[in-house]
């Protein structure tokens, strides 16, 4: 039997999220373009988005509830069923799961008694292990309605629930002052965060995410000198990891340009070794021609 028909807002909750929605829909030349912002306003109301809410997103933008469902479903931002005030997502890709995540998960669902995307008994704190946040210079890292808690532990990720949980003031590593899930969906659907200090409150990249853009940038390294990249690795026939006389086995390099990593200090930079598909007498793998 097909579902019946989603029920509706009550009249003066309709109203609001109606004001909403048309602040929201006057930002884009086309209607269907404030799809992504008006699932998160009909999500700060109830805490995930409900039938009632895909009619409604459906209603204001001229679209099918298949068509909002299908992008509903599609992000994982977007709750389906209702969850906690505090969603508490430990990174388990994988630089964050070889540097403690996985152990993190583990003891934080034996911790709470709860699996992945389960609720608390108490509403406070919904758990799931969420792919890669792009901190991975703060590994492990979880996050708490997508604020940064950096270089986590097993015992300070059960402390920070713990402190969810009672009701205490938790405060992210960086970003914004930590809000509830509701009021988290209300800013992301493009209405202000009017909290004392929120908006001033930032967090940048940490170190060695930025090395790339100084280098790019032409500017020095922390902690190098000017000649800071370091060379190709070559031997006494242009190939192999001979050290120098000048560098001894296991001396990290200076970064002087034309001098050579040690064995122990591979580089990126390393010149290109020989293997099967770049040996033109022996070709191999897919450029070789059947039968050879």
């Amino acid at each position: 039997m097909p579902s019946l028909p989603a029920p509706d807002y009550p009249d003066d909750v309709r109203a609001r999220l109606e004001a909403d929605a048309a602040e929201v829909i006057a930002r884009y030349p086309d209607s269907r373009s404030a799809l992504l912002p008006l699932l998160h306003l009909v999500q700060a109301e109830e805490g995930h988005v409900t039938r009632t809410g895909i009619r409604f997103c459906a209603d204001r933008l001229g679209l099918t509830t298949a068509e909002v469902t299908a992008v509903t479903t599609f992000y994982s931002m977007y709750r389906r069923t209702d969850g906690g005030d505090y969603q508490v997502g430990v990174c388990t890709n994988t630089l964050c799961a070889v540097m403690g995540g996985d152990a993190i998960f583990e003891q934080l669902q034996e911790h709470l008694g709860i699996g992945n995307g389960e609720t608390t008994e108490d509403g406070a704190v919904t758990l799931e292990h969420i792919e890669c946040n792009a901190a991975c210079d703060y590994a492990p890292v979880v996050m708490v309605n997508w604020e940064f808690f950096d270089n986590q532990t097993p015992q300070s990720a059960k402390h920070l629930v713990d402190d969810l949980r009672a009701g205490r003031t938790v405060e992210p590593t960086r970003g914004a002052p930590l809000c509830t899930f509701k009021e988290t969906s209300r800013i992301l659907a493009g209405f202000p965060d009017t909290r004392p200090g929120a908006v001033e409150a930032t967090g940048g990249a940490g170190p060695a995410s930025l090395v790339g853009l100084r280098l790019a940038k032409g500017e020095t390294a922390p902690g190098r000198g000017a000649d800071h990249v370091i060379a190709p690795r070559a031997t006494a026939d242009g190939t192999g990891d001979e050290h120098t006389a000048e560098h001894p086995p296991g001396e990290p390099p200076s970064g002087a340009p034309g001098e050579q990593a040690p064995p122990a200090h591979p580089s990126s930079h390393d010149a290109p070794r020989k293997t099967s598909a770049s040996d033109e007498q022996h070709p191999a793998g897919p450029e070789a021609e059947e039968g050879k």
